[in-house]
């Protein structure tokens, strides 16, 4: 039998408080994993996190302060981004 199971295996959080999220994908055939994939994603302060993983949304609530978003914005616009 043939499982898809995908999950959130890996979150960071860097300096200027990106959550840096990383979601595996694995095949498994009769329980063991045939195949698999990664992909990343970023949570940039600010940005909405109600669709995320119950893990990454907790470390958002946790380091998305006020202050950390108005720096992180503030760096932004001084760069032209």
């Amino acid at each position: 039998m043939l499982e898809k199971v995908v999950s959130v295996d890996l979150i960071e959080i860097v300096e200027n408080g990106v959550v840096q999220v990383r979601t595996k994908t694995a095949i498994l055939e009769d329980g063991k994993q045939i195949s698999g994939t990664f992909h990343r994603h970023v949570v940039a302060p600010g940005d909405d996190y109600s669709k995320q993983d119950a893990r990454v949304k907790a470390i958002c609530v946790a380091t998305h302060t006020a202050a950390v978003v108005a720096a992180y914005k503030a760096a932004q616009a001084a760069k032209g981004v």
